[in-house]
């Protein structure tokens, strides 16, 4: 492998560095949340009217980032992103109340809605279809690493210099990325350091280039396989919302820990979901070896076995342990995080590289919405019917998912190369 350059690889570990930048700076709120509401910020229902306006934004906002990832290339729009998210994120601190930092959160969704796009884009570009999967794992893994740090950094600055230091701190995170973007990262045929052995080695194992330079909308629908992906996406996202939003307040308001007990134990539901990313990545090309199946169907396959491990937070009315809940989540993490990374894999197999970044703009789109109208959902039902119901609905969700894109997008016997590929 050291031999054809690995270059690809230090272009991947720049978009992880980005991405937990942005899963910092977006689950700030959620950690701060039961300090918040202890002081009246806000209520339960007025919590997820914040969550929700960053989530609706982020979800309108995404296949406009990813038109415009594909029209102008990641490297300005990723930079210009994470220059207005650092500042939105940073402004939180300034908030006089749930509306004013419900506007401060549409700011940070709509700039952050570049992020998802964006990694596709360059896990389509820079890896051969072979490592494509093991790509989308470690830059979706940022996530997982973003949420798992964010507590115990948080709960520190809050402790030591009050709640709005962490998000003047952590916003500015974003300002040195953007800074840091534009200077290191180029697309593969701009890179001066790009060696011809690993250009070769890309372009081989790469779906054949794209006759239109401009992304198309209209080719992005006109894939029968994409109703399969937007449905999976609407049904599957609640669940990382879920984990990011409601578990802190969820563990402290029920189950009775203090935030600082939370900030020693929260970090490993996301630990497990980062495991998640990274096994889902390697266990796809695996299973494809090991039963001689095809690409596509061995990402559906790793799909439905994290929809099964879903049953994690189903589980969570059974026990009674504050520990033993957290490692409900931690199992719905994982399962959560393995499934999510072989569908943005899947873009790259089923989309043309001009429209790659446009079509999961859109998918995020449906799945966001997905995600906006399961934390209404929780806000206004958890006070009377309890989280644990709305948490079991997870699993039915995943596993409906699953089912969906196998119907959409399984490859059955017989079936021709061209017709596998989308």
């Amino acid at each position: 492998m050291a031999r054809i350059g690995r270059l690809r690889w230090k272009m991947l570990a720049l978009m992880l560095c980005g991405t937990i930048v942005i899963y910092v700076d977006r689950g700030v709120v959620g950690v701060l949340a039961p300090i918040l509401k202890k002081e009246g910020f806000f209520t339960n229902e007025q919590y997820s009217y914040v969550v929700s306006a960053f989530q609706i934004v982020y979800s309108f906002a995404q296949p406009v980032a990813g038109y415009l990832t594909d029209l102008i290339g990641p490297r300005i729009g990723y930079a210009v992103a994470a220059l207005v998210w650092g500042l939105a994120a940073a402004l939180q601190a300034t908030s006089s109340g749930w509306m004013s930092m419900a506007g401060f959160r549409a700011l940070l969704g709509l700039s952050e809605a570049v992020a998802i796009p964006t990694g596709t884009k360059m896990s389509t570009v820079w890896f051969p279809s072979q490592e494509r999967s093991i790509a989308t794992g470690w830059f979706n893994s940022g996530s997982s690493i973003g949420a798992m740090i964010t507590p115990p950094l948080v709960i520190w600055l809050a402790t030591w210099y009050g709640w709005r230091s962490a998000f003047f701190i952590t916003g500015a995170l974003g300002i040195i990325l953007s800074f840091v973007w534009y200077w290191l990262y180029r697309d593969p045929q701009n890179h001066p350091k790009l060696s011809q052995s690993e250009r070769t080695y890309i372009e081989a194992g790469a779906a054949p280039a794209p006759t239109a330079a401009k992304p198309s909308i209209r080719a992005v629908f006109s894939q029968p396989k994409f109703l399969g992906i937007i449905i999976a996406r609407f049904l599957t996202e609640p669940a990382w919302q879920t984990f990011q939003y409601w578990i802190p307040l969820y563990m402290v308001t029920v189950r009775g820990m203090d935030i600082k007990q939370f900030a020693l134990f929260g970090w490993m539901t996301f630990l497990a979901s980062d495991l998640g990313c990274v096994v889902g990545g390697y266990l796809a090309p695996l299973l494809k070896g090991w039963l001689k199946i095809n690409v596509v169907n061995a990402r559906l396959l790793v799909i439905t076995i994290g929809a099964l491990c879903m049953v994690g937070p189903a589980l969570i009315s059974l026990v009674a342990d504050p520990i033993t809940a957290i490692l409900c989540f931690s199992l719905g993490g994982f399962a959560h995080q393995m499934l999510s990374s072989m569908m943005y894999a899947l873009m790259g197999d089923v989309f043309e590289k001009s429209d790659v970044a446009t079509a999961t703009g859109v998918a995020g789109m449906f799945g966001y919405l997905g995600g906006a109208l399961f934390t209404l959902l929780v806000g206004a039902l958890a006070a009377t019917i309890g989280y644990e119901p709305l948490f079991a609905l997870l699993f039915a969700f995943d596993l409906v998912a699953a089912a969906t894109l196998w119907a959409f997008i399984g490859v059955r016997r017989g079936q021709g190369r061209a017709q596998a590929a989308g």
